[in-house]
């Protein structure tokens, strides 16, 4: 009778612990980006994150497999520009299925958090420069 009523509690708790995480999770995920490497191009990626960055003053990317060097690479974009700061980064594996053999294998899954900078609303509101003028344009004005 003892271990049943142990195991009740350890069964509580855990049910308890699920929901807590469960519900964090759902509201995470309204600035949560999740990067793929064949759907969108960089630099969608980019400024869909600056636009969470302005709604929620922090984003985070995640990513699995080969997509991971297209976050990091969304993330330096960001923090070189002066956009944001790196808050955390998360690693770990994830197992699923591989949907071509149907076998059970392991995926690197990387998380990125990163949030709003200090100069974020002031490079965001800057004009951009113009752009320099195309070298045929240049070579008429000589003639």
């Amino acid at each position: 009778m003892a271990g049943e009523a142990a195991v009740a509690v350890v069964a509580a708790a855990a049910a308890t612990t699920t929901t807590a995480t469960t519900g964090s999770t759902e509201a995470q995920k309204k600035n949560r980006i999740q990067v793929s490497n064949t759907k969108k191009p960089l630099f969608f990626y980019v400024n869909l994150a600056k636009r969470y960055i302005q709604q929620h003053n922090e984003v985070e990317l995640s990513a699995l497999g080969m997509a991971i060097t297209t976050v990091v690479t969304i993330a330096e974009i960001l923090k070189n520009n002066g956009l944001a700061t790196e808050k955390k980064v998360l690693t770990s594996t994830v197992g699923m299925k591989d949907e071509n053999k149907g076998r059970f294998i392991q995926k690197a899954k990387i998380e990125i958090v990163l949030g709003k900078s200090e100069k974020f609303d002031s490079l965001m509101t800057a004009p951009a420069p113009a752009p320099a003028p195309a070298p045929e344009a240049a070579g008429k004005d000589k003639d």
